[in-house]
């Protein structure tokens, strides 16, 4: 009879994994020499990368950062590398630095929005991070009204008045919802502001300006350019389409069949609608509609066009994460109790909006690029400067320092963004825990 045994009565010790199968090594030979096509295939990107990257450093680097005209800058690099070498001439960059950072914003007063950007990020972070303290919020909501108020100046009365119409909005919203129904405080919710905004703010603001005059100097909106001009769009377009998108995509699925027709047809319209056009008319045929005498600001004009062309589109970006939800969702909150807001506010939106991450991102990004088509229309965005400093009899014939230049800072934003964006998802990642 055998006494060989079939089951070890003692356990192997622990061994290390092959060398090659982890680390580096390991990482490698699975992803780019894992068989002779993928080997061949990473031998020529990697020579085509070389033979690129080799081209493009050393324009970059035989390049000159001193000089005030192309024609001087080309003689400073045949000087310092001879006749027929090319290099960048980044003289551009550093004489109009400041004209592609504020355009023509006062020289003295540039504090005024670099401090505006440094608060704008003090405000996001709690609502990015949720390590930071959440009494920051209080700061986060009324950040808005400082940064308008540093960006143009004039009376400290009138971002006031503005936010008291977003207040007395809230009041009406609570009051009317209680006594009338839900619909009924939405649109009062909608409608006091925005009466409040053309009829009273603008006299209520001179009236307390004229007891105690508060206010620093004012700036017009034509010395907006450059980044500033970009940012300061794109960041009010991303910030107020996230709340009007979730509005529209949930008035798109209401029962109700005036909220939902009116719903569908802005998004369908906008949507149908390039964004340039929605710009030519924010520039040339919105100020036919208003009261004459009315000079409603082209920067506030085209901010509020590409909000509501951001919005429409994040409506649908929404509006898919709430058709992803399965029917139990809706379900488990009506088994709970819940009212129409409550259950949206705590079970049906943090869902839809986890869901929509990648949407809203993309979304967050093409608005952000988009705001380089204001300079169709005569606002000096980095493009519009661009355009002007080549005209410049000093810089005719630069190209490529300039686009790289601006499209490197522009890749240094979007590049954030998306980041963020892959934080966000594995942080709320609970699915498989």
């Amino acid at each position: 009879m055998s006494e060989s045994a079939f089951v070890r009565s003692e356990m192997l010790p622990e061994q290390s994994a092959p060398p090659t199968s982890v680390g580096a090594i390991g990482w490698l030979r699975q992803n780019l020499f894992s068989g002779p096509i993928n080997t061949l295939m990473t031998l020529v990107s990697l020579a085509f990368v070389w033979w690129l990257m080799t081209g493009v450093l050393q324009w970059a680097v035989q390049g000159t950062w001193f000089a005030n005209s192309l024609n001087e800058c080309r003689e400073i690099i045949a000087l310092a590398h001879g006749e027929g070498h090319h290099g960048a001439c980044w003289g551009v960059i550093r004489e109009r630095f400041n004209q592609l950072m504020f355009g023509f914003y006062p020289q003295e007063l540039y504090w005024r929005p670099i401090l505006s950007f440094l608060l704008l990020l003090v405000a996001l972070a709690p609502v990015l991070f949720t390590e930071a303290p959440r009494k920051m919020l209080w700061f986060t909501a009324i950040y808005p009204f400082i940064g308008i108020w540093l960006l143009w100046g004039g009376s400290i009365w009138m971002p006031i008045s503005i936010a008291a119409g977003l207040g007395l909005g809230f009041v009406a919203f609570r009051i009317l919802t209680g006594a009338l129904g839900a619909l009924a405080g939405v649109i009062a919710a909608f409608a006091v502001p925005i009466l409040w905004w053309l009829l009273l703010a603008g006299s209520v603001a001179e009236g307390l300006n004229s007891i105690i005059p508060l206010g620093i100097e004012s700036v017009e909106s034509r010395n907006f350019g450059g980044f500033m001009l970009s940012i300061t769009i794109g960041v009010v377009a991303i910030g107020a389409s996230l709340p009007l998108g979730i509005i529209l995509a949930l008035g798109r699925q209401s029962n109700l069949f005036i909220v939902k027709a009116l719903c569908v047809g802005f998004i369908e319209f906008i949507r149908g609608v390039p964004l340039i056009t929605l710009l030519f008319v924010a520039s040339t045929l919105l100020n036919i509609f208003m009261p004459p005498g009315t000079n409603f600001d082209i920067v506030m004009r085209v901010i509020i066009m590409v909000t509501l062309f951001a919005s429409a589109y994040m409506a649908e970006v929404i509006r898919g994460g709430l058709a992803a939800l399965p029917r139990g969702q809706y379900e488990a909150a009506d088994a709970l109790g819940l009212d129409y807001w409550k259950a949206q506010r705590l079970i049906i939106m943090p869902q839809a909006l986890k869901i929509s991450i990648p949407g809203i991102v993309s979304t967050f990004i093409g608005v952000f690029k988009d705001t380089t088509l204001v300079s169709i229309i005569g606002l000096l965005d980095p493009l519009g400067l661009s355009n002007a400093i080549r005209a410049d009899t000093a810089w005719n014939g630069i190209v490529w320092e300039l686009y790289g230049f601006i499209a490197a800072v522009f890749f240094v934003f979007c590049f954030f963004m998306s980041r963020y964006s892959m934080y966000l998802e594995r942080k709320l990642a609970t699915d498989h825990r």
